[in-house]
């Protein structure tokens, strides 16, 4: 057996957890700093007093940098190792979030964040790319959802943080800025307690460190294979790949598909959460109201991607994916109706028009993070070993564009037609995100491609 075939026999071991939880703690730190500028937005509109095309600035400035970490993470960790760029843009990001804290306008503010998103954009589909290439086959999409997941815990902390932490005092949202380092110290468990892919190290014919990665594996599952089973599938080094492979005939479909797909969600997903608790205090709600409110729909996040880690082997990752992007977008147009539909329900009670529109986000927030985790189950698989970070990091860095853009009009659709109309401009992005994803192969069960 070669050394792949090796590592999809083998069942779920303690040493599969280890890698899940390491890498997860970095995505779910990720998702707090993500989540934290969302509230550090709506405290800063009144102690700064700033516009909305400067809250919008703010918004959109990590993004510009996490499309350039992105593409450049997917190429580095191609060339160099997914490991050590995985470490090194927790590093990034964590010290420049630190370091935000510090912040004395901003400016300094924006060009701390514009760092920020060069190390999250890059670590977020190098990370993905390293669980995807060590889970068995028959649950590798179930693997790489219950990744996704840690995504919800992130927000959720970032959700308590800005609800207990940054209404507290007038520098509340500088300590959450503080917190935010921690993902530097993490930098270092990565570094030394997580293993390097084994399909990159034997692309890059470093067969002895493979060969040590997966004995490791398989002395946690308690199975030691005869020298004599074990065969190495001898590959040369590959040539190095650039994003002009993506678009060769044999990829071009899927890289059309999977480029649409991540568009439209980071158009819909950032333009919505971003924003959220700043629109709804501009809407008459109290700053720790909004916050409150931001807090239980995140809450709807865990039970969305438990059952997409279901669905991806039952279903399958394109069916589970469709699904839920098409129950994102009832979500977004129920949120666009709640004022409406409240209404209709018991005129003029302000009680009941707050638990509509709370039920619209919470199943809003089911769907779309059950989507997210079937996108990222599902784009690793599509590119072979070579150029699967390079094609993951590509597709992550195009849907980053949107994320950057949405946050600048954002203000523009609310000041033209208010939530309702923002709310079914999200909901039309879920909507092409859901046809884009059907055109997208099924790779369920099956071996992750070499070539």
């Amino acid at each position: 057996m070669t050394r792949a075939q090796r590592l999809d026999r083998l069942p779920f071991t303690r040493r599969h957890g280890r890698l899940l939880y390491g890498s997860g703690v970095g995505w779910a730190l990720d998702a707090m700093d993500v989540g934290l500028i969302s509230f550090i937005m709506a405290a800063l509109a009144q102690e700064w007093s700033l516009s909305n095309g400067e809250l919008s600035l703010l918004g959109s400035i990590g993004f510009v940098g996490m499309a350039l970490g992105a593409s450049l993470g997917g190429l580095l960790a191609d060339r160099i190792g997914r490991r050590h760029v995985f470490a090194l843009t927790l590093l990034v990001y964590g010290l420049a979030t630190g370091l935000s804290a510090l912040s004395v306008g901003l400016v300094m503010l924006l060009a701390l964040r514009f760092v920020v998103g060069v190390g999250l954009g890059a670590e977020l589909p190098v990370a993905s790319t390293l669980v995807s290439e060590f889970a068995p086959s028959r649950i590798r999409g179930r693997v790489v959802v219950a990744l996704e997941s840690f995504w919800a815990v992130g927000w959720l902390a970032a959700a308590c943080v800005g609800y207990f932490l940054v209404p507290a005092s007038d520098a509340g949202w500088r300590w959450a800025l503080a917190l935010g380092a921690i993902p530097a110290v993490w930098a270092i468990v990565v570094r030394f307690h997580l293993p390097e892919s084994v399909r990159f190290l034997e692309a890059k014919g470093r067969h002895a460190e493979a060969e040590a990665a997966v004995v490791d594996f398989e002395a946690s599952a308690g199975i030691v294979t005869p020298d004599e089973e074990k065969a190495d599938e001898v590959l040369a080094e590959p040539a190095r790949v650039g994003w002009a492979e993506l678009w060769r005939p044999r990829f071009r479909r899927t890289t059309v598909a999977l480029w649409t797909t991540w568009f439209a969600v980071n158009f819909a997903y950032y333009g919505a959460f971003i924003w959220l608790p700043t629109l709804l205090s501009q809407n008459g709600m109290t700053l720790v109201k909004s916050f409150e409110f931001t807090l239980v729909m995140t809450l709807a996040q865990l039970p969305g991607y438990a059952v997409a880690a279901v669905l991806v082997e039952v279903w399958g990752r394109r069916a589970t994916l469709a699904t839920f992007l098409a129950g994102s977008a009832v979500g977004a147009l129920a949120f666009a109706t709640a004022p409406h539909l409240a209404g209709a329900i018991a005129p003029g009670s302000a009680s009941v028009g707050y638990a509509v529109t709370l039920a619209a986000a919470c199943v809003l927030s089911f769907f779309n993070l059950g989507a997210w985790g079937a996108l990222y189950a599902v784009t690793p698989e599509v590119y072979p070993t070579a150029m699967r970070a390079t094609g993951s990091g590509a597709a992550t860095a195009f849907g980053r564009i949107a994320a950057m853009g949405a946050p600048l009009l954002v203000p523009v659709l609310n000041g033209w037609g208010g939530l309702p109309v923002l709310f079914v401009v999200f909901g039309v992005a879920f909507t092409v995100a859901a046809l884009a994803s059907l055109a997208l192969p099924e790779y369920r069960g099956e071996a992750l491609a070499e070539r």
